[in-house]
């Protein structure tokens, strides 16, 4: 891989390597793995860095060197000089540990986070294993009431449930896993439907994608004035002049979102008054503007994770549920060439915001929509455990279980990315807007058709050491290429690609 030069079109080209810019002695997808911090995050359900049985690190290479190139097309388009686009495997390593690397250079990062071992999935009485997804805890409660668990176990097994997608760790009593193992899966199913808590049973086989992960529709012909201005400063990024609106929660949307800002698209997010709540979440960081700052502009403490999905975007607050709300995205949509939101489609045409009346606001406008991929397959792990890849990932005499590296929501944002730069080359091309849809499901199968064997070949390869600490990598300079600091030693990580021309 190292060095390959791929012909894109016409004159560009997309060159893919292992290290790229990085001081790292990496030659194999395992080496990745092992240097920048893969094993050690999916193993911190282990209690050990544990090689992750898919090659991760080497798909979002793919997707972000595809991304970049469609970029880079479309700017070429505008009078951009961009003759190659490169992408290193390691560098997509560290971009899907983004999170958690802000996380452990946080100045607060001391404070109480839960760690530990184990995790879900869970087993019924009749043997079938299953994931279980909460999002509100008085669901979480009534559940594990009802199966007679005691309030004050279930109350101290809410924490690290929730910080799960943040922590990579999911320590809970045994005694969850106990009251499970009494009941037969129906009866768990019927007891979760009324609480309003969702179960997937973990699949025996992986399901390998077909195809694209993303479905791109042509749509009616562009309006006149449908694309913003020529006058463009390509300096900025290939995507300078593009302004997305991002309505979405949590990792997959604003991974999508961070990956167009950081191409050069100026990219506002729209939050509930007040801001997302997952702002709030520890460890802290000073932010230094963008939507991580929020509305306030920086200075403000925010959430390191939160953060390093949302620098450099801009904020618009709003109420969706209200008329004033509903108009201000509106007026923003009518100068904007892209909506990207993570919105159930249940709750889409009452917003105002499904494709119809999207495009009669702004004829042109890309809709590019992030879901599950299905009825009660919202989130990673649940996804993780209905495509099979669960069946994928866990070592050598263990049932299968899903990472708790968010594979599905990282990977699920960077094709959600790449459909949409692909439906902005596709308008400029066709005349026709562009309607895009991927799920956290596509993202699943794309990674089970990249199964390797780094798990049985005993971790690493050619004598790489294996990381342990994500705190000690920030502070390699060998990867200090990928990374750039906030005033408190924050780390985040930089765009992948390098623009020759």
């Amino acid at each position: 891989m190292e060095g390959e030069l791929l012909e894109v079109g016409g004159e560009l080209g997309c060159r893919i390597s292992w290290a790229g810019p990085l001081g790292l002695a990496v030659g194999s997808e395992a080496d990745v793995q092992a240097a920048c911090g893969v094993m050690h995050v999916h193993g911190r359900r282990y209690g050990a860095p544990t090689p992750l049985r898919v090659d991760f690190a080497s798909v979002a290479a793919g997707v972000l060197a595809a991304t970049g190139a469609l970029a880079a097309l479309r700017a070429r388009r505008f009078g951009a000089a961009y003759r190659e686009v490169g992408v290193s495997v390691a560098q997509a390593a560290l971009f899907g540990l983004a999170q958690y690397l802000a996380a452990v250079t946080a100045p607060d990062r001391e404070c109480a986070e839960p760690s530990g071992t184990g995790g879900p999935p869970f087993v019924a009485a009749d043997g079938v294993r299953f994931e279980l997804e909460a999002l509100a805890a008085d669901g979480w409660l009534r559940f594990w009431s009802e199966l007679g668990v005691e309030r004050r176990v279930v109350g101290r097994a809410w924490l690290p449930f929730q910080a799960r997608y943040g922590t990579a760790s999911c320590p809970l009593p045994e005694e969850l896993f106990a009251a499970t193992r009494a009941v037969e899966y129906g009866r768990l199913a019927r007891i979760a439907a009324g609480c309003g808590v969702e179960l997937t049973v973990v699949a025996a086989r992986p399901a390998v994608l077909g195809g694209l992960p993303w479905r791109l529709r042509a749509g009616g012909e562009v309006g006149v004035g449908a694309a913003r201005g020529r006058e463009l400063a390509f300096g900025d990024g290939p995507l300078a002049g593009v302004r997305v609106v991002e309505i979405a929660r949590r990792v997959q949307g604003p991974v999508a979102g961070r990956v167009l800002a950081l191409l050069g698209a100026e990219v506002v997010r729209v939050e509930p008054v007040g801001g997302d709540p997952l702002r709030g979440v520890p460890p802290m960081t000073v932010a230094g503007g963008g939507a991580a700052a929020g509305p306030g502009g920086g200075g403000a403490a925010v959430s390191a994770r939160f953060a390093a999905l949302n620098r450099g975007k801009g904020v618009l607050e709003a109420d969706l549920r209200s008329a004033e709300g509903r108009s201000a995205v509106r007026e923003l949509l009518r100068e904007s060439d892209v909506l990207l939101h993570s919105l159930a489609p249940a709750k889409v045409a009452g917003l105002g915001l499904d494709a119809a009346t999207v495009a009669a606001l702004r004829p042109g406008l890309v809709y590019a929509q992030a879901s599950g991929g299905g009825p009660g397959l919202s989130t990673d792990y649940p996804v993780q455990a209905h495509s099979g890849l669960a069946a994928l990932l866990a070592p050598d005499g263990l049932p299968p279980r899903p990472t708790l590296l968010t594979v599905c929501d990282v990977l699920g944002g960077l094709v959600c990315a790449a459909g949409t730069v692909a439906a902005l080359e596709a308008r400029e091309r066709t005349g026709r807007a562009q309607h895009v849809e991927s799920s956290l499901l596509s993202a699943a199968r794309l990674l089970c058709g990249a199964a390797n064997e780094a798990g049985r070949a005993g971790g690493a390869g050619g004598g790489v050491a294996v990381c342990t600490d994500l705190a000690v990598l920030a502070r390699d300079p060998r990867v200090a290429a990928a990374l750039e600091f906030g005033a408190d030693g924050c780390a985040f990580v930089r765009a992948p690609w390098e623009f020759g021309t």
